[in-house]
Order: structure tokens, then C-alpha cells, then sequence
């Protein structure tokens, strides 16, 4: 019963809210579906699904909240909660940070987050996307470690004044890491979608296969400041930082890179090349989301980044109202506008430098300046007079996406991917950045 639809969910929650005593009552039900298939050394290893859902009650006295939490909601097992919610929220003690909960809200117009075909993905649909991955190793002599996923899931909240929202959806997750026989050289692709219909693991295999076969026999080059395309799976997990540490209180209370002295901060200034919009929009049909935050509140487009200038922060519903603001939710997607060049497009332009399939490991080095180090990682190739010449060693960067996208010389056509890091999407263009600063040789592939 892991698919609970509207109308279910409505009753479960109606009936968890007929039993509550308290000031305030409000009721999230979330579940989903998943299965997978777990892949390496040219071989399926794993294989498995998940079917759960959980309900959580917050019951409020004043500013004083408990919350419990079951999977169980049988009337008795739901009456024993709601309780049990009251008791704990009877002994905790105040938050004086606690916002009193949201009245009915109204929704823009629901996205296609949900996929019919591929909630209904079969094992024997799972296995063939898979097959098909490990064919294309095989017939190229490489070593394959991959990981599919499809899953469906759906998420709602009502309270006692009122409130409720719904929403459902679905994803396909795959990536794959290929291995040349002697381990010297990798390729890896990762993608993923709400439509099984554009999960095209052959295409993604053999890019992957590709860039394994030309990265043996990398060259050493010296550490220092290069001209760098980053492929959207490379340039997502610095991005992210950037538009992932947007927020009001952060800067308001000096601790973020967008804090300035005096409790100022750096909204409405520019902070990067003109060139660079980064927005979210959960009615993007590349990139579609839920209409409505996780505390309720409603969904929009947003402007984050514009023209280079810091158009908003989000903002907590209780900053907000310390500050005398609106609250703004943080973004469920994140898109950033490119341009109209092809990845290849952008190599051909390319005088001297270097493209990077992947960056990991990404650590911080110093939040006031968001400057981050990392490594580069399954394929990392030397550009001069527009062609791909030979691999090289892989290398340790330190960077700032800040820095970055100061630098921003050039952006190509912007495309759906997902951050090895955090496992987020996100619409990313690849980008040709001046000065990218290597630091040191890596031995690792």
C-alpha cells in the first residue's frame, strides 16, 4: 500500500485529526516504491525492493510541540499516537523559535512529477536497461559497476486549520562507472528522470565506455590555473554549494559568504558574470517538482540568481517574520539558463585546456569564501586548438563557485543531471571557465 492516492490520504489524516486535543495539529503521510539492480565486475550483485510508508503527528500546546511518528493506522494504532504526540509535547519546553501552523493555501497548477510508466516499471524492464549496460562492457573489454533505481512515491500534510496538500511522483536513477582491464582507465555516466521513456542506458553506456578507452596512458601535467570545461555532471557539485547556501538568517547572521560587516548582506548585489541565471520552477517540464514546500507552503518560479545580481534569499517562516519579510521557501529544482553551444561546440572553441567528466569528494575549505577542494575523476582529458589530444593524470582543485563564475568564458545547452554528492537534479549547462585552479596531482582513476 505503499501508493497511497488523494482521497486515502485524506481519510487517514482526517481521522488521525478527529483525535487531537491540541492548541494545533498537523499530520504528514509520505511512501513510496523502490527497486533496483546493483552491478559490478560485469555482473548483477544485487538486486531488491522497498515498499514503506510513515505518518508523522505534531501535536502543539503553545509553543511547546511533540511528534510522533508510525507506519501503523489501524484506529487504535492512531488514537495511542495522537496521544502519546500530546503527552510529549505537554513536557517539552517552549521553542520560541515555533511558528504557528499554516491555514488552506492555494496551489499553481501541479506539475507532471508522476509517470505512469514508470511507477509500473517491471523487474524484467530493470533487467533488460541493465543488460543492455553490461553488453556494451563486455563487447568492449571493460569492467562495469552500476546502479539502477526506479521508484514512485507521494508526500502529503493536513493540519488542524485546514491546510492540505497532495503530491505524487516518480524517478529513474542510473549510473555506471567502466573500467579498462589493466584499471587505468574510467569513463562514468549518471542521469536520471521522471519519464522512464528518456532513460537511455545504451547512450549513457557507451559515452562512459568512450571516455574509459581514451583516458589510459594519461599524462602528468603541472598544478596551476587552466582553461576547464566542466560537463554538467562535473560542474553540478560546486553549483550546488552556491545556490544551496542561499539563505537569509545565514547571511544576516555572519556566517555565510553573502555576509558583510555591519550585518549587512550581499542581496541585490552582483555577485558573478552577467551571463548566469540560476532560477527554480517546479512547473519546468524538464525538471518538474512538487507545487507546495514540506511545511505547506506554495510553490513558485524564482529568481535566485539574475544577470549575475543576488535576487533573493530564502527565508524561514519564522526569520521572515523577525526580519518583517515574506517568507521564501527554499527552491524544490534548480535551474540554470545556458546557452545554445553543444558540449563539442565548446571543445572546438577551446585554444588550450582541459575537460572534466566528474568532480568528488568535495570538501570545504573555507565557508566565508565558499572555496571549495575536490578531486577530478573517470576521465579527464588535455584540449588544445579545439581537439581532445590525450588524458591526463587526475588533479586536485581548489575553487570557489563563486571564483568560478567569474570566470565564466563560455556556456553550452543546458541538461538534465544529477549531483554524485547529493544525489539532487538539476538543469546544468557545461561551462568553459578561465583560470580553475589545480593544486596538485592525483594518482587516483
Amino acid at each position: 500500500m505503499a501508493i497511497l492516492t488523494e482521497d486515502e490520504c485524506r481519510a487517514i489524516m482526517k481521522k488521525a485529526l478527529s483525535y487531537s486535543k491540541a492548541d494545533e495539529c498537523e499530520i504528514n503521510l509520505n511512501g513510496s516504491d523502490s527497486a533496483n539492480i546493483r552491478y559490478a565486475r560485469n555482473t548483477v550483485s544485487t538486486s531488491g525492493a522497498i515498499s514503506s510508508t510513515s505518518m508523522a503527528i505534531s501535536s502543539a500546546f503553545g509553543k511547546k510541540l511533540g511528534v510522533i511518528t508510525l507506519n501503523d493506522y489501524s484506529d487504535a494504532a492512531i488514537a495511542a499516537a495522537v496521544k502519546k504526540s500530546e503527552e510529549l509535547a505537554q513536557l517539552a519546553p517552549e521553542n520560541p523559535e515555533y511558528m504557528p501552523m499554516l491555514g488552506p493555501q492555494t496551489y499553481g497548477p501541479a506539475a507532471q512529477t508522476f509517470v505512469p510508466a514508470t511507477a509500473a516499471m517491471t523487474p524484467a524492464q530493470r533487467t533488460t536497461l541493465v543488460g543492455d549496460s553490461l553488453q556494451i562492457s563486455k563487447d568492449n573489454k571493460l569492467t562495469a559497476a552500476g546502479f539502477l533505481e526506479s521508484s514512485a512515491g507521494f508526500s502529503a500534510i493536513m493540519n488542524s486549520k485546514g491546510l492540505f496538500a497532495y503530491n505524487k511522483s516518480t524517478d529513474i536513477n542510473f549510473s555506471v562507472t567502466l573500467r579498462t582491464a589493466d584499471g587505468q582507465g574510467s569513463g562514468y555516466a549518471t542521469k536520471d528522470y521522471n519519464d522512464v521513456a528518456k532513460m537511455d542506458a545504451v547512450t549513457f553506456t557507451k559515452r562512459a565506455a568512450q571516455k574509459a578507452a581514451g583516458s589510459t596512458g594519461a599524462k602528468a601535467i603541472e598544478p596551476g590555473k587552466y582553461t576547464v570545461i566542466l560537463e554538467p555532471a562535473a560542474g553540478i557539485v560546486l553549483l550546488e554549494q552556491l545556490y544551496g547556501s542561499l539563505d537569509a538568517r545565514s547571511a544576516d547572521e555572519g556566517r555565510s559568504f553573502l555576509s558583510k560587516p555591519g550585518g549587512k548582506t550581499r542581496l541585490g548585489e552582483k555577485l558573478v558574470d552577467e551571463r548566469v541565471n540560476i532560477y527554480s520552477d517546479p512547473s519546468n517540464i524538464e525538471l518538474p517538482a512538487s507545487n507546495w514546500a514540506g511545511d505547506g507552503q506554495p510553490l513558485g518560479k524564482m529568481s535566485w540568481i539574475e544577470k549575475g545580481v543576488v535576487k533573493n534569499f530564502s527565508y524561514s517562516r519564522y526569520w521572515a517574520q523577525k526580519k518583517g519579510v515574506k517568507p521564501v521557501p527554499g527552491p524544490a529544482n534548480i535551474i540554470m539558463e545556458g546557452g545554445t553551444q553543444s558540449l563539442e561546440d565548446l571543445i572546438k572553441g577551446t585554444e588550450k585546456g582541459i575537460l572534466v567528466t566528474r568532480l568528488w569528494y568535495i570538501r570545504p575549505v573555507d565557508p566565508q569564501t565558499l572555496l571549495y577542494t575536490g578531486l577530478t575523476r573517470d576521465g579527464t582529458f588535455y584540449i588544445e586548438n579545439g581537439q581532445i589530444k590525450f588524458p591526463i593524470k587526475n588533479l586536485r582543485f581548489n575553487e570557489s563557485p563563486v571564483i568560478m563564475l567569474n570566470n565564466l568564458d563560455a556556456l553550452g545547452k543546458a541538461e538534465r543531471t544529477v549531483s554524485g554528492e547529493s544525489s539532487q537534479s538539476a538543469l546544468i549547462p557545461p561551462m568553459r571557465i578561465r583560470d580553475f585552479t589545480f593544486s596538485s596531482l592525483s594518482d587516483a582513476v
